[in-house]
């Protein structure tokens, strides 16, 4: 089972913390030391707010992601229990932001410039912090304890209190 993020919009207060530990997390860089202007702030989640709620949006990193299967060039793979994206391949065409169900993707420009003199853009999405921080930094650094990362072993626990608690409440009427 592919592990993701979870959110509880209830405990969401749309501070965006997990956005900038998302960027800080990726860059390896000081983009608080950085001009604002030269620099393209990219985070790998999206805040929705409304007027009555807000939450991240990560990707869920599905077993079987129609990203990857749309993707025309195979810079999206499976790398352990994470849907990832190698910009290094992407080409920027878009098929897996349209594939998505869940619109976690977003296509970015990288600063680089093509030979044709338009800006070079890649798909970008969620990736569980793979190999730039402990955990994913989102999680960790959130002040409300919205986000929760979800493995198999927790969603096994969450699905046994769930039951046990139907089979109390339907005990309890009859």
């Amino acid at each position: 089972m592919n592990y993701f993020v979870k959110a509880n919009p209830s405990r969401c207060i749309g501070c965006r913390t997990c956005l900038i530990s998302c960027v800080v997390a990726h860059e390896g860089k000081r983009i608080f030391e950085i001009d604002p202007d030269g620099y393209n702030f990219n985070p790998r989640l999206f805040m929705v707010m409304t007027a009555k709620v807000s939450a991240p949006i990560h990707c869920r990193h599905c077993e079987t992601p129609a990203c990857k299967a749309s993707c025309a060039t195979g810079a999206i793979s499976l790398r352990g229990n994470v849907v990832a994206v190698d910009t290094n391949k992407c080409i920027g065409c878009k098929n897996c932001l349209l594939a998505c169900p869940f619109e976690a993707i977003e296509i970015v420009e990288t600063g680089e410039i093509l030979p044709d003199g338009s800006p070079r853009r890649v798909a970008l999405k969620c990736d569980l912090c793979s190999g730039v921080a402990d955990s994913p930094s989102c999680v960790k650094v959130c002040l409300t304890d919205t986000l929760e990362l979800v493995t198999e072993e927790n969603l096994q626990d969450s699905l046994t209190r769930k039951r046990e608690d139907s089979v109390t409440a339907l005990a309890s009427l009859g």
